[in-house]
């Protein structure tokens, strides 16, 4: 097995697909990944020598792309200030209701019962002031 950035890369898929194990790496960002290091679209991961991984190591390290647990933390912020300025979007995540404009009359059960679920507990809460 590879490990790269945290994650593990299987060794049977070829080097395009395979990139995009890696937390915040999608389709497109991989094939420049591999344009970039000159790998064709079917080599595959197994094949790969040490100097190959560590070339693909630099060219994700230069490309100045958030990756794994950096990339984890600026969306957990950009969660944070949302929910810090009481935004609709913040406070609809709060509520776990859907946030970009999706109906919930029909739609989104799941999404419906917690927010049913926390607002019955704050009436609840309400009425006994």
């Amino acid at each position: 097995m590879v490990y790269l950035f945290d994650a593990e890369l299987p060794t049977e898929k070829s080097v395009y697909y395979a990139l995009t194990n890696i937390y915040g790496i999608n389709l497109s960002t991989a094939k420049h990944i591999c344009n970039l290091a000159g790998f064709c679209d079917n080599l595959k991961i197994k094949h790969l020598s040490k100097d190959q991984i560590n070339n693909l190591i630099k060219i994700i390290e230069n490309l100045n792309v958030k990756l794994t647990s950096e990339l984890k933390k600026s969306e957990l912020k950009s969660f944070q200030n949302l929910v810090s300025i009481k935004s609709y979007r913040g406070l609809r995540r709060i509520y776990g209701l859907p946030v970009r404009g999706q109906r919930t009359h029909t739609n989104a059960q799941t999404s419906r019962k917690k927010g049913q679920r926390i607002n019955a507990n704050s009436k609840k809460a309400r009425k006994k002031k």
